[in-house]
């Protein structure tokens, strides 16, 4: 059986006038407080609506009522939307 004939086709090399301008700026390590921060909203969210069922709703607001879920689980979004720009 005949072998198929191989393609010679040239390797594709960018322009030299077009780079990106900030390339190695957008690989810096992240801060060390970010994922403190992160760590930090994760465990105050949770402590947060623990204290809420635990106290039968009377703590931390009682006046704010099922708001105190947005603040326990708000808190615990935030962290995960520090997290996403953690490197």
């Amino acid at each position: 059986m005949p072998k198929s004939q191989v393609r010679k086709k040239k390797v594709y090399t960018p322009p030299s006038d077009i780079r990106p301008a900030v390339a190695g700026a957008s690989k810096k390590p992240s801060p060390t407080w970010l994922p403190a921060t992160a760590v930090i909203l994760i465990v105050v969210g949770i402590g947060w609506l623990v204290t809420y069922y635990l106290s039968s709703q009377q703590w931390p607001v009682e006046s704010w009522r099922y708001w105190n879920l947005a603040v326990g689980f708000g808190c615990m979004v935030a962290s995960l939307g520090i997290l996403s720009r953690w490197r």
